[in-house]
């Protein structure tokens, strides 16, 4: 019985509290037996055993409680930020050993070029500077609250929302988009000193509901997100190559997060989806440029045009090109289409 209580979950003082209740009950049960029947029953050795084996499960389950919390930390600490990782630790059941569906925000970037650039660069140049760029990247994330889920060669997959709830999460991934972007920006220059010619970096980040937890099999598994919404982002991240943009956000992201500072860039049919979606990239568009683009979405190409050309004298210059070039194809509206990843 001692060892039971002692391996409960619970605090120590708990755990002693009750097995004093049951050290009092044998010794006044030993007190009547004696003084009512005259049965003198053993009560030293039971006080010792059950003192021991409460005090052996109170030392197992304590051994087990810090063996769950350096595994927390060593698991998570280099994907986290530690504030997150102190609340894991205060709060194990939040970092499930199975899955659950929650609404998380995503976040892919990737080098535009990079596997051209990997095969010109000697190894002993392009790793250093490869690895600072991912530590880098991976340090923006923790510092907005996301969680390092995977690296891929030279991408990066963030989850915001998992494995501690974030109400903000879609706020967070918006915020820490800009600043990876600024950072990967200024991070090719680095490389160029280097002489590593490296890529811009494409960012995608969508909001929606996904399974989240630790999936794998049983020699190895990661925590990790899959589902629609993940794919989805993966998709966007792959969409500012045809775009012509370096960041691609959602319009459900940008629901969520009450964020207005973004240009729409248009109603986009994602590969294998049938439903356009609208996408936005950050900055605060120009009135030009606005009414361009309600001019492409009303299909009213002459004035879409004509405030299109008119644009390219603005930082909406980008938008402007890459439009005008749809319309000089025979393309009208803000509907466009994308047939690959």
């Amino acid at each position: 019985m001692g060892l039971v209580i002692g391996a409960t979950s619970g605090s120590l003082w708990a755990k002693l509290t009750g097995a004093g209740v049951l050290v009092a009950a044998l010794w006044a049960g030993g007190t009547i037996a004696v003084g009512e029947f005259g049965i003198v029953i053993p009560l030293v050795m039971p006080t010792v055993s059950l003192a021991a084996s409460t005090g052996l499960g109170a030392a197992l389950a304590g051994r087990q409680h810090r063996k769950e919390k350096r595994f927390i930390r060593g698991a998570m600490s280099r994907y986290v930020s530690p504030a997150v990782v102190d609340e894991l630790q205060r709060n194990p059941d939040m970092l499930r050993l199975g899955g659950e569906r929650r609404d998380l925000t995503l976040i892919f970037t990737d080098i535009a070029g990079f596997t051209t650039t990997s095969e010109a660069t000697p190894p002993d140049v392009l790793v250093p500077v490869l690895n600072d760029y991912l530590d880098g990247m991976s340090r923006i994330v923790m510092d907005h609250g996301g969680t390092v889920d995977k690296f891929i060669g030279d991408a990066l997959v963030a989850i915001f929302g998992a494995p501690v709830p974030q109400p903000d999460h879609a706020a967070r991934a918006v915020a820490c988009a800009r600043e990876l972007d600024r950072f990967a920006t200024d991070f090719v220059s680095h490389g160029a000193a280097k002489d590593i010619a490296l890529g811009i970096t494409r960012i995608g980040v969508h909001t929606g509901p996904a399974v989240v937890g630790n999936i794998g099999g049983e020699q190895r598994f990661d925590y990790t997100a899959i589902g629609d919404t993940v794919n989805t982002a993966a998709r966007l991240e792959g969409a500012n190559k045809y775009l012509g943009t370096t960041t691609c956000i959602s319009a459900t992201t940008a629901e969520a997060a009450g964020e207005t500072n973004l240009r729409p860039v248009g109603d986009i049919v994602l590969k294998g989806r049938s439903q356009p979606l609208r996408v936005f990239t950050p900055g605060e568009p120009g009135p030009v440029y606005r009414k361009a683009f309600d001019a492409l979405a009303a299909n009213d190409t002459a004035t879409a045009r004509a405030a299109l050309d008119d644009t390219l004298g603005t930082s909406d210059a980008d938008l402007a090109r890459f439009h005008l070039s749809r319309l000089d194809e025979g393309e009208t509206g803000s509907h466009i289409v994308l047939d690959s990843k």
